[in-house]
């Protein structure tokens, strides 16, 4: 039985509230973040850069968030902002808001009290690298009894470096709900240090690491240990998130894709014309310079001569809207001149 912050990942319900880039802790060479968030003070909501609470609220909304998991950077070294953010969300979704937060400091009584008390559900610690193993007898020991008085839920969150037994005995002993083992992967923000540890890319992958199941064989058959695949992370949780944005936001006309993005035309077009061709207005929208409408429509308006060009566009339903791809369509005219230019 995963936990229920898992539970809600896995069907795309968790919004990733970033908080703060900062790290003062120590410098892994294994931290994921890119340029645009490691050492900034920006927050964002998913893809949306936060300027105040109502972008948060209109974040959580835009993808009907059953629940939020609260990152950076170090969420502790901001704790006014973390604890102000978790009292928002849940004055406004309901105490059933799950929450939850990734941390590499044990922090103390005090900010597990603070965390508690502004709505935070779950703890997840991620210990530094060099201690692991001997973890026992240290605060990092202490942190997740006194997590757990404050009323928290505490557990473990760790790439899948290399195996150790030590968690595997925090687990046993009750110190801990759950230890979650995110597959070993490489991005653009430690590519390079990865390389120079040693790390390779897994055969045909493009993030996961050689190796990186090997823990498995050490940790994989606790029954509280659970190992997150980064396929299940692109295929399942963020696949689910994008679906669960595009039926919220998605108008008449935009068709929804089983990998959550939407299909649409763009055409440099009027208003005018589409309304002498008899297109029911649900079926466009105009824009300053062009009009959307359903794509299907508008290949057969091209394919007819009733429009010159124009294109069919596949973007990603996030605030930042990125497109993944645009399909060029050209009339019987346009095409006739270019077979002209072939010969």
């Amino acid at each position: 039985m995963i936990s229920e912050g898992c539970e809600q990942c896995a069907k795309g319900g968790k919004m990733v509230l970033f908080v703060y880039g900062y790290c003062d802790q120590r410098d892994c060479f294994y931290c994921p973040l890119g340029e645009n968030r490691k050492n900034v003070t920006q927050m964002y909501a998913n893809e949306r850069p936060i300027e105040d609470d109502s972008d948060v609220i209109e974040e959580a909304k835009r993808m009907s968030a059953l629940g939020t998991s609260i990152t950076g950077g170090e969420p502790q070294e901001v704790l006014d902002r973390t604890c102000h953010y978790l009292e928002l969300l849940k004055d406004e979704f309901g105490e059933d808001h799950h929450t939850h937060l990734y941390t590499g400091i044990p922090g103390g009584r005090e900010n597990m009290r603070r965390l508690s008390e502004a709505g935070l559900d779950e703890i997840r610690f991620h210990p530094p690298l060099e201690q692991w193993g001997d973890l026992h007898g240290t605060e990092w020991e202490d942190i997740l009894y006194i997590a757990r008085e404050e009323g928290l839920t505490p557990a473990f969150e760790i790439p899948g470096i290399r195996a150790e037994e030590e968690f595997l005995e925090f687990l046993d002993e009750g110190a801990a709900d759950f230890c979650n083992i995110n597959e070993f992967e490489m991005s653009d923000g430690n590519y390079r240090r990865m390389q120079e540890e040693g790390f390779e890319l897994k055969e045909d992958h493009m993030s996961a690491v050689e190796g990186s199941h090997d823990i498995l064989e050490q940790m994989g058959d606790h029954e509280k240990v659970y190992f997150c695949t980064s396929v299940f992370k692109d295929a399942a949780q963020h696949r689910s998130r994008l679906k669960r944005m595009a039926r919220n936001i998605r108008r008449p006309f935009d068709d929804v894709t089983d990998d959550g993005t939407l299909v649409y035309g763009k055409a440099w077009t009027s208003e005018a014309r589409l309304e002498t061709l008899g297109v029911p207005e649900e079926y466009y929208t105009v824009k300053s310079e062009h009009v959307e409408l359903a794509w299907w429509l508008l290949e057969e308006m091209v394919e007819e001569g009733d429009v010159e060009k124009g294109e069919i566009v596949e973007q990603y339903p996030t605030y930042d809207g990125t497109v993944v791809e645009r399909t060029p369509l050209s009339g019987p005219a346009d095409r006739g001149s270019q077979a002209a230019a072939d010969d």
